[in-house]
């Protein structure tokens, strides 16, 4: 089944963050943790989900990364801290 979501991965705690949407966010995710996207999250090692919000639609979830990519770096660790303060890579915690 198809949830669009938009996430974010780092590299490390306070590291690069990488901020996508996606509609399998199981399948996304394992693929930056095994390097199978090649780009901004591979050359910085981004592997680390630190962060999702679902959505009801894609149209709703692309307006919210856009949102989200046009903030400041401390806007998105202010997210990232509230929801996950410990940066736990979330990626286990998917069904």
């Amino acid at each position: 089944m198809k949830q669009p979501c938009v996430y974010m991965m780092a590299n490390r705690r306070n590291g690069t963050i990488y901020t996508g949407v996606t509609s399998n966010l199981p399948r996304r995710a394992f693929e930056h943790r095994e390097g199978l996207i090649k780009g901004f999250s591979s050359k910085y090692d981004c592997k680390l989900l630190i962060w999702y919000e679902t959505h009801a639609s894609m149209i709703d979830a692309i307006t919210r990364e856009k949102q989200i990519k046009a903030g400041s770096r401390a806007k998105k660790l202010a997210l990232i801290e509230s929801l996950n303060p410990e940066w736990n890579d979330l990626f286990d915690t998917l069904a």
